[in-house]
């Protein structure tokens, strides 16, 4: 409700802002233009996700983690962790956030094992991870479009190594701080069919139809994301296909909640107050501290910009502010580094943190904000250091 609220106000901010000719009515229908298919996608895949995970997908992975895992605390660990980034990757950091958090907290509870790094892990990761391609996070969407549109592929060559570099830091740090906790043993439950009378268990994570069309779906899905197609096509296709299959058999769950009304609310009026500031010439007053030039020094310079916005704003605004000054690859790439690894340390940084939260509250896992802002403290600077200096090495 919040978020609605703050995006009804910017919405507003935004159409006195069109009506008084701050912003031009051609560059508010070039700026319709770039963010609508982009929109779209974040709706059609969080319908997806959404439908999925009450399949029981993402729960029906996790067990059977936690089975391979053979009692072993590090190794469920790292199962779950390589899961989280998968799901970043290919999903989006919202559905690691969102939906992944609950799975991870529930199968780490039943193990007995203390759900504090297994859930700091996610929210990292969900960050952190989404470097790869295009759709891991809608920054990178806003930037494939302002480099021209160029492929996952050309996307994924241009940030391979910074992206493996931000999803290790973290890691290395859990493992450290953590170490005891993941020297733990469990009790390795016997996987069996999700019954309807375990906890947080519905009527369609018992359907054994909706979980195999859910799979089967995602799977297509996929690689369809990453092929060069437009991103909203294949999404909207697969959101289409899960809800006739869930009107046939579980059609009480097609609800109108299922859109993110109040996230399309919040972008659509960032998108345009940003666009707004930005035609007034905010982002020059940026430039003098953005640097020039594509060297290891002026790459950090650009990031450590990107990351401190992030933290003092939000990743968004601090992306749509800095994007004019990234005029190449390189530099795109680098801002990309600093609004997407960087957003460790405030609770606003990325609204995948805060959602984050929301969903531990819910399942009484208690995280504290200033023992949160401590860790990023330490993990967000040298993640974003390593990433970058990984990506000046592999782009010279």
């Amino acid at each position: 409700m919040r978020l609605a609220i703050i995006g009804a106000l910017l919405l507003s901010a935004g159409a006195v802002a069109v009506a008084a000719g701050a912003l031009p009515m051609a560059d508010l229908a070039a700026l319709i233009d770039r963010v609508a298919p982009i929109l779209l996608f974040v709706v059609a895949m969080t319908v997806v996700t959404e439908l999925a995970s009450e399949a029981g997908v993402f729960l029906w992975i996790a067990r059977r983690l936690r089975h391979w895992g053979r009692r072993h605390s590090i190794l469920l660990w790292l199962f779950l962790s390589v899961f989280a980034t998968l799901s970043t990757i290919f999903l989006s950091l919202d559905t690691t956030a969102v939906l992944l958090t609950p799975v991870v907290v529930s199968v780490t509870r039943q193990a007995g094992l203390p759900a504090l790094p297994f859930a700091l892990t996610t929210v990292w990761l969900a960050n952190t991870a989404s470097l790869l391609f295009p759709i891991s996070n809608l920054t990178n969407l806003l930037a494939q479009h302002s480099l021209g549109g160029i492929s996952p592929a050309s996307f994924a060559a241009l940030m391979w190594a910074p992206s493996l570099t931000a999803i290790l830091v973290p890691l290395v740090f859990v493992g450290i701080v953590f170490r005891r906790s993941l020297r733990k043993r469990y009790s390795r439950i016997p996987v069996g069919r999700i019954r309807a009378d375990q906890p947080g268990a519905s009527a369609a994570t018992t359907d054994r139809v909706l979980l195999g069309a859910s799979a089967i779906v995602l799977a297509l899905l996929l690689p369809a994301l990453v092929s060069g197609i437009p991103v909203w096509i294949p999404a909207v296709a697969a959101a289409v296909v899960l809800a006739l299959v869930y009107a046939l058999r579980q059609p009480r769950t097609l609800k109108l909640s299922l859109v993110p009304w109040s996230l399309l609310v919040f972008a659509s009026g960032l998108f345009l107050v940003m666009e707004t500031t930005r035609h007034l010439g905010a982002s020059v007053l940026l430039s003098q501290w953005a640097g020039q030039g594509q060297d290891a020094p002026a790459l950090l310079r650009l990031a450590a910009m990107g990351a401190v916005g992030s933290n003092l704003l939000n990743n968004l605004p601090a992306y749509l502010l800095a994007e004019p000054l990234a005029e190449s690859p390189q530099r795109m790439a680098a801002l990309l580094v600093g609004v997407n690894a960087g957003p460790l340390i405030t609770p606003w940084a990325s609204l995948a943190t805060l959602l984050w939260h929301e969903r531990l509250v819910r399942m009484n896992v208690i995280i504290t904000w200033k023992g949160y802002a401590l860790f990023g403290l330490i993990v967000a600077p040298v993640t974003v250091l390593g990433a970058v200096l990984a990506l000046a090495i592999t782009q010279q």
